[in-house]
């Protein structure tokens, strides 16, 4: 058969049936109706008005004494109120949610991956920056900047840790003590150079620096010639592959037969790039 409009929908309404027992009495529902008006309520096959009786949840009290009889009282519900379930912390599966009915105005403008997580992206995917975007990648962090100001002292032909009176910049405090320590493994570029002078009339003999990973030489650079020099320039640039807590040094050794040497600049720094 065809309709007009939407086709009619039948459902069956619950009836319960009570005993009168001659006095104003109350009974109680299987279900809670929104309103008096939502209930049809007979008293021996007689339909009442709803200024018959009052409602309370599921309790219906009847306004005036009701006949005494077996199953001569009969109500009848015309709708069940529905109620509004609100899902259970976690009980929301990822199946149970339709596929792109998350849409950017349900999302966060600011994504926060706190410590201990990580976000993953799948192999082929992309990120769209529509705006400006700070932060990503690695390139740059843990970085630190420092220099010799100051013609430093040593001692002529000792092995010597360089001192930095002046730290121009330390991202994330790695620098401490003239020593870099890697906060997180991964590859690392350093850069160091000093440059000696005689400061007396004795000349400089030979001249080396290096950088040392873990108190152990990395990379030296050594000036060594049948000429002495007055004054010598040295840089060396290495790249690294560091473990957490690795550390990081310069030193240098500047021979001139004896006494004291003299760092009159000099400078290290780095970063990480993966």
């Amino acid at each position: 058969m065809s309709y007009i409009g939407k086709e009619p929908q039948f459902t069956q309404y619950p009836s319960k049936f009570f005993n009168g027992d001659g006095t104003a009495m109350t009974v109680t529902l299987d279900y809670s109706p929104p309103n008096a008006a939502a209930l049809l309520v007979f008293i021996d096959g007689v339909r009442q008005d709803t200024s018959a009786y009052t409602l309370s949840g599921t309790s219906l009290t009847f306004t005036g004494a009701v006949p005494s009889g077996t199953n001569n009282v009969q109500v009848v519900h015309l709708g069940i109120a529905q109620d509004t379930q609100v899902p259970v912390d976690d009980s929301v599966s990822t199946v149970k949610i339709q596929d792109d009915a998350v849409t950017s105005a349900k999302l966060a403008n600011t994504l926060n991956i706190t410590t201990g997580n990580s976000l993953t992206i799948d192999s082929g995917a992309t990120i769209t920056n529509n705006g400006t975007a700070s932060g990503f990648g690695v390139a740059g962090t843990n970085s630190f900047a420092a220099r010799i100001t100051s013609e430093l002292t040593i001692t002529s032909n000792v092995d010597t840790k360089l001192t930095f009176d002046t730290e121009d910049f330390d991202s994330e405090g790695v620098f401490t003590s003239n020593t870099f320590t890697a906060p997180e493994a991964g590859k690392y570029i350093f850069s160091a150079n000093m440059y000696c002078n005689a400061n007396t009339t004795e000349a400089v003999r030979s001249a080396q620096l290096w950088i040392q990973k873990n108190g152990s030489d990395f990379h030296r650079l050594i000036w060594a010639s049948g000429s002495y020099a007055t004054e010598q320039p040295m840089t060396t640039t290495v790249l690294m592959d560091l473990a957490l807590n690795d550390t990081v040094e310069v030193y240098v050794n500047v021979n001139r037969g004896g006494g004291s040497a003299y760092i009159e600049k000099g400078f290290f720094g780095g970063f990480r790039i993966q």
